[in-house]
């Protein structure tokens, strides 16, 4: 079985938001590694929350 870093799921995320696409994370862990490091490196987005879990759509 093969195990999934979140760390690097989320920095696979930061990626596409960085590229100007949307990012969807699955868990509160991943979206809270999202937010600290939209932060840290000063990208706005939005971030739409639903009962699966959270998109981020960087703003334009």
């Amino acid at each position: 079985m093969k195990v999934i870093s979140r760390s690097k799921l989320a920095q696979e995320k930061i990626k596409s938001i960085q590229s100007g696409y949307s990012a969807f994370a699955e868990t509160e862990e991943v979206s809270q590694k999202l937010k600290q490091e939209l932060q840290a490196l000063g990208i706005d987005y939005i971030e739409e929350k639903t009962h699966m879990g959270s998109w981020f759509i960087p703003k334009t």
